[in-house]
């Protein structure tokens, strides 16, 4: 089998049948695909519709939610295709969004993982599929506005790229997990995601050790896949007829970021760099995180 699509649910039904519907409308690639889906304890009803809608899909509900990584981790570990496909479930593509992608991992066995342009409903980039290293001058640069003043410069602007050329095919150090493709091969011998991570930053996490095992990471702006951002998370409603997400659910989501950048920084750069710099950072980001907080508990 050529593919196996792995899609972590958590409470967005209509989202997920929208992704599912659009999966298998999809040109397969030659050697067939299958679709994994892992819910993460969902109570509206995903399992039960995707369980009568679409029956072919492998179906794995988990008792608890244990997280992005862990749900990921428990798809690939049945994932029978020869390259793996992490995709949100609050994405849906486009007929070419499977075939062109693997294709070009074929014809290019040094690319370790592969995103494609993710769009907003709205038409704008989604910038987070597309990024560079959190290190502690591209963390400064970003936390102080410089990257703002300085859009187009390499510089100023290592975080969000934005001066490289989105229309072209091009190297990145790091991608969402909204999509991934990369080989089964590889998953394995990295021994896929860091479970310690719930959401956000597993992502950066798996692209660091993806690069440090000598893989290129490929943007492929060539095919576009609609990402209504944040609704895998619970931080965004999934349609303007559900309400806004409970602060609490807000609260949480604000946390874990802020955790999550926390363990990075503690696995990968606190004897890279002087213990005062990264000291520094962390308390930026601390800060930063508080301030997120703050504004949720006074919102409603």
């Amino acid at each position: 089998m050529d593919l196996s699509v792995i899609v972590v649910s958590y409470n967005t039904r209509q989202l997920l049948d929208d992704c599912l519907r659009s999966l298998y409308a999809a040109a397969p690639p030659p050697g067939g695909m299958e679709v994994i889906v892992v819910d993460n304890a969902s109570a509206d009803g995903s399992v039960a519709m995707v369980a009568e809608k679409y029956p072919q899909a492998v179906l794995l509900a988990c008792d608890e939610n244990r997280g992005y990584s862990a749900a990921n981790n428990r798809g690939s570990a049945v994932a029978r295709g020869e390259y793996l496909l992490y995709l949100n479930s609050d994405t849906v593509v486009g007929e070419r969004a499977l075939v062109e992608p693997l294709a070009y991992m074929r014809a290019n066995p040094a690319v370790g993982a592969l995103t494609v342009r993710l769009v907003y409903p709205d038409g704008r980039r989604d910038p987070d599929n597309h990024r560079g290293f959190p290190t502690p001058w591209n963390a400064l640069c970003h936390f102080s506005g410089l990257s703002h003043l300085f859009a187009h410069s390499p510089r100023f602007n290592g975080y969000f790229r934005s001066y490289e050329d989105f229309a072209a095919v091009h190297a990145v150090p790091v991608i969402a997990g909204s999509y991934m493709m990369m080989p089964l091969a590889l998953d394995r011998q990295l021994g896929g995601w860091d479970e310690t991570y719930f959401f956000y930053g597993e992502d950066i996490d798996y692209c660091y050790r993806i690069g440090a095992a000598g893989y290129t990471i490929i943007y492929y702006p060539l095919v576009e896949v609609l990402h209504y951002k944040g609704a895998s998370s619970g931080l965004r409603k999934e349609s303007a007829d559900i309400a806004r997400p409970p602060r609490e659910t807000r609260l949480k989501v604000a946390r874990e970021s802020v955790r999550a950048m926390e363990l990075f920084y503690g696995k990968f750069y606190r004897d890279k760099y002087p213990r005062l710099v990264t000291g520094f950072v962390l308390a930026g980001i601390r800060v930063r995180g508080w301030a997120r907080i703050a504004k949720h508990y006074l919102q409603t």
